[in-house]
């Protein structure tokens, strides 16, 4: 990470720190458990995890972000990397807020397509990629060179892309076409830094985190397929970045990236620290639930020293 872009990182967390008191270590004991360290990737080579999704074998699919690339994680922990992305041809420097190309979000559909994201500050690259089992990534959709995108989630015939620099949720058919704006609510923009970010599908809403706000946002997809008017369903969250439904309703497991936690947000906006560097996070920065198991990959971004994946169980 480029000198400034780390100086605006390092501004962020200080001004999301003051969101919210810290919690004590004592807290990260519930609800999860045996939480450990399961794989360590190679900063050198750019293997910082940004986005996570399952498919049903156990399989895990990522991105990690400043190698370009998308990768596939097996069950045992080996490593296979589908697809680099092409560089831009200024390197990456002006990829809004943070100075270098990166793939961000990813999704996959029951066929084994992936979607994903991927910002280069050029418009000839910025936007929705996909890549078909065996085949070859393709933009499916073009987004301005001034977007960052970040977390995607997909749906029947829509994917939708939180943007952290533009401050919207994008819409973007599945087949591919033009991106739309679905929601430009005030709540998605940013503070200083990056707004809209992590984003997932949940009983007929788009919900959103807001990492400069410390936000989760709640947006109901109405039946025309239009936007609804947007809740604030948590506050107080420093450094939000993506997040997970833990299964049970709308609780949820977030990733606290810029403050290196992990915290366990209730139906009614409460939030309790349940993981924290001392249980080997990283900047963590997405979260993934299958079953009872949380995954929880970290890109160290600041770091700068161990980016991992770490497993904890869901207690009963």
């Amino acid at each position: 990470m480029s000198a400034q872009p780390l100086k605006a990182l390092v501004a962020a967390v200080l001004a999301a720190s003051a969101l919210t008191a810290a919690t004590p270590a004592s807290a990260a004991t519930y609800p999860l458990h045996a939480a450990r360290v399961v794989q360590h990737f190679d900063l050198e080579k750019g293997q910082t995890p940004e986005s996570m999704v399952f498919a049903p074998d156990g399989t895990a699919y990522v991105t990690f972000a400043k190698a370009r690339q998308i990768a596939a994680i097996s069950p045992s922990g080996r490593i296979r990397v589908l697809a680099t992305l092409p560089a831009p041809a200024d390197g990456g420097v002006n990829t809004p807020a943070l100075g270098f190309a990166l793939t961000v979000g990813i999704d996959r559909a029951a066929d084994g397509t992936l979607y994903f994201a991927y910002a280069t500050g050029t418009s000839d690259l910025t936007g929705i990629w996909s890549l078909r089992p065996g085949g070859t990534p393709r933009r499916i959709a073009a987004l301005p060179a001034t977007s960052l995108p970040n977390g995607i989630a997909l749906g029947h015939r829509t994917l939708y892309a939180a943007d952290s620099t533009g401050g919207v949720i994008w819409q973007v058919p599945v087949s591919g076409g033009k991106a739309t704006t679905w929601s430009s609510d005030q709540e998605l923009a940013a503070a200083g830094f990056l707004g809209a970010n992590g984003l997932r599908l949940r009983d007929g809403a788009v919900w959103a985190t807001n990492l400069d706000k410390g936000t989760i946002l709640r947006i109901p997809v109405q039946a025309d397929g239009s936007a609804g008017r947007l809740k604030v369903v948590a506050t107080g969250l420093a450094g939000i970045d993506d997040f997970a439904f833990t299964g049970r309703g709308t609780e949820i497991i977030a990733a606290l990236d810029t403050v290196n936690q992990v915290a366990l947000v209730r139906p009614d906006g409460s939030h309790t620290v349940v993981l924290t560097a001392a249980d080997g996070l990283q900047g963590p920065t997405t979260v993934a639930v299958r079953g009872r198991t949380v995954h929880v990959p970290s890109a160290a971004y600041l770091t700068g020293q161990d980016p991992n994946l770490l497993r904890a169980q869901l207690g009963r």
